[in-house]
């Protein structure tokens, strides 16, 4: 399993971006109000799931975050929502 699906805020932004019908996203300030976490929190997460090269190393390809005019918007990736798929029940994930 990686390291991010073991991560509670990764797992719920998963969850979130799921939530959403394909191709619409969510801007980061909904995300972030939903999630209680500030922008900054939320885009280095969103960072480490996308598709970026960090160390080295190119993350998984799960989300794309673009701007549309002012705005950021979380755009969940095919990869993401298999990702999703494979995360247990909500009710089970919580301890």
């Amino acid at each position: 399993m990686s390291a991010l699906l073991q991560d509670s805020l990764s797992v719920a932004i998963l969850r979130m971006l799921a939530q959403e019908p394909d191709g619409t996203g969510v801007s980061l300030p909904r995300l972030g109000k939903r999630l209680g976490q500030g922008a900054s929190v939320l885009m280095r997460r969103l960072t480490m799931m996308g598709d970026a090269a960090i160390g080295g190393v190119r993350g998984p390809g799960w989300v794309r975050v673009v701007q549309h005019d002012d705005r950021w918007v979380a755009h969940l990736l095919e990869a993401g929502r298999a990702q999703v798929g494979t995360l247990p029940p909500e009710d089970e994930s919580r301890d």
